[in-house]
């Protein structure tokens, strides 16, 4: 079993429909440390990207990654446009040339969009932010690639774990750092759109299975 063009495509449906599901509650979690508009963003994102697949229909994975990339940068302000578009752009060019991933094409790629996002926004496991989901959620796979949907299901799982236990964190990255010991017993905002994205992943894996 192996991820395609199709399954690739359903995984960014379903992150855009769990994204506007907990539209509300990802704008409260921001209102307590951040901006207040991690919701609204990630919304108009995820929306702008699973509308930009559809009507460019990919054929390859980079041509994926470009067209989620994309969508994601010019539509989702502040840090998140540019984090998770930087994501899947590296995800996309780690899968050049492919029309498919099979698990552990599909470990190297989530590698690369992880890789990309630390580099882009220089956080650290432990500073409070969407990389306590990421890097969790990638070693996840990682150990278990071989079978694709059962390592994206412990991915998702793992991404829920560590963005659950940024709430007894102090942050010390992005808006929230300013808040200093006040911003220990909130979820970061940005993990929890990152399980999200890892959920929605096992969910399109899983139906591609069934």
């Amino acid at each position: 079993m192996a991820a395609d063009i199709t399954a690739l495509t359903r995984w960014v449906a379903l992150f855009r429909d769990r994204i506007a599901a907990e539209q509300e509650r990802l704008t409260a979690l921001d209102s307590a440390i951040g901006d207040a508009d991690h919701g609204a963003n990630m919304a108009r994102g995820t929306m702008a990207a699973a509308a930009n697949v559809a009507e460019t229909r990919p054929k390859t994975v980079a041509e994926f990654g470009k067209a989620v990339g994309m969508a994601l940068v010019s539509s989702i302000g502040g840090a998140s446009g540019p984090l998770y578009g930087t994501f899947f752009l590296r995800l996309g060019t780690a899968g050049d040339g492919l029309d498919e991933l099979d698990g552990p094409a599909l470990a190297r790629a989530l590698r690369a969009g992880l890789d990309g996002v630390v580099s882009r926004g220089r956080a650290e496991p432990g500073d409070k932010t969407m990389i306590d989901a990421l890097a969790p959620a990638v070693a996840a796979f990682e150990a278990g690639a071989d079978d694709i949907a059962a390592a994206a299901a412990a991915a998702a799982r793992a991404a829920r774990e560590g963005s659950d236990a940024t709430e007894a964190l102090v942050a010390r990255r992005g808006r929230a750092s300013y808040l200093g010991e006040r911003s220990a017993g909130h979820l970061d905002p940005g993990s929890v759109s990152s399980a999200l994205l890892f959920e929605a992943l096992a969910d399109a894996l899983a139906e591609e299975r069934a």
